[in-house]
Formats: structure tokens, C-alpha cells, sequence
């Protein structure tokens, strides 16, 4: 199974900003309320929660990671760097 990152706004626009932002690039994704990714190996997605957790204020999305099968975990503040940490014991290659 792939890990996978989900991110939800509650406004069109605050996705593209972030993306845009963490990318590079601009992803024109306007309208979209919702993105996910898929990623082959799970640490990439450390990044991300890094990146994430680093501009949490200035950002009104929500972020959830998918490792199981059906079970999501919700990014927060309080949980990103043990989430982090969980994921470089979990998949040490």
C-alpha cells in the first residue's frame, strides 16, 4: 500500500497558495477544496508535514496522512514531530 497525504480548505485558493508555495510553481488549483497525494516511499512524506507544521498559521488547510489501509491521522501542531519521528522508526530505509 501507498502512504498518502490529503489536504482540505475551506476556501478556493488556500490549496493552490500552499502548493504553489512547497512546489515551486504554480499548480492552478483554484477551485479544488481538496488534494491528495500518493507517495511509493513514506518518508517523503515528512517534507511535507515539515513544510506544513512551518506555515501552519499562515494557512487555513487541514492535514491528514494515510499509512494503513483506512486509517488517517490528522497533522496537528502538537503531533507532527513525533509523526515525524514515527515515520523514520517505521520505515528506516
Amino acid at each position: 500500500m501507498q502512504a498518502s497525504v490529503n489536504l482540505y480548505a475551506n476556501e478556493k485558493g488556500e490549496l493552490n497558495n500552499f502548493l504553489s508555495r512547497f512546489y515551486n510553481t504554480n499548480l492552478e488549483i483554484y477551485d479544488d477544496l481538496k488534494w491528495e497525494k500518493k507517495y511509493a516511499n513514506p518518508l517523503e512524506l515528512a517534507e511535507i508535514i515539515g513544510i506544513y507544521i512551518d506555515n501552519y498559521d499562515d494557512y487555513n488547510i487541514s492535514m491528514w496522512i494515510c499509512l494503513d489501509k483506512n486509517i488517517y491521522i490528522s497533522i496537528s501542531e502538537s503531533n507532527a514531530d513525533d509523526i515525524i519521528k514515527y515515520l523514520y522508526e517505521r520505515y528506516p530505509y
